[in-house]
């Protein structure tokens, strides 16, 4: 009978389900219109089981047609734009080195009260049009403080792609495209008389 409870419990505690342990969070992403450009907005939540400390950031990556002076957030944070990262700990997102990454990073008193939206964090694109992208996030865990990391997928502009130039052949193409025409006309020659 021990066993059984033992193996019941012990499917009971598999079975149940745990809270799902992430950081920040992009609860919703819109568009609209600014001046000629495109403004993208990200509402940001800080889950209930995560807590903000300074210094704690996250990351939008490849944002497209980014419009310079354009970045803003709610107080307490500061914004950096770079191409590559700012990437925390333990994962992996692609990254596009042409692209410009959006790292907002939080310099105020620790926020420990369950979950609570952070705002509204925008920057204006000559885009509007959508593609996915990903987002990074380092907070601290509210169980034990320890740093905490996390990675999901969002959307951001898809850069406006310019009409590629006409390319020019290289000149070992032309040389044997040069010398391939002469070979054809004897190769006709060649079977007329044949």
């Amino acid at each position: 009978m021990t066993r059984r409870l033992c193996a019941v419990a012990l499917l009971a505690a598999i079975a149940a389900p745990t809270p799902a342990r992430a950081g920040l969070l992009p609860v919703q992403v819109s568009v609209t219109p600014d001046s000629g450009n495109y403004r993208w907005t990200y509402a940001i939540v800080l889950p209930t089981d995560s807590q903000l400390q300074s210094g704690d950031y996250f990351t939008i990556y490849d944002f497209g047609g980014m419009v310079n002076g354009t970045i803003q957030a709610p107080s307490g944070w500061t914004v950096a734009v770079a191409n590559v990262g700012t990437t925390p700990n333990r994962v992996d997102p692609a990254d596009d080195a042409s692209l410009p990454n959006l790292t907002f990073t939080y310099g105020g008193a620790t926020i420990n009260t369950g979950q609570t939206g952070l705002g509204n964090f925008w920057a204006d694109s000559t885009d509007s049009l959508a593609t996915d992208s990903f987002f990074t996030a380092s907070t601290h865990r509210t169980s034990d403080g320890k740093p905490d990391s996390n990675i999901t997928e969002t959307i951001v502009p898809v850069p406006t792609a310019s009409t590629p130039p006409p390319s020019v052949p290289e000149p070992a193409t032309m040389v044997l495209a040069l010398l391939g025409v002469p070979l054809l006309g004897v190769t006709r020659l060649i079977r007329r008389k044949a």
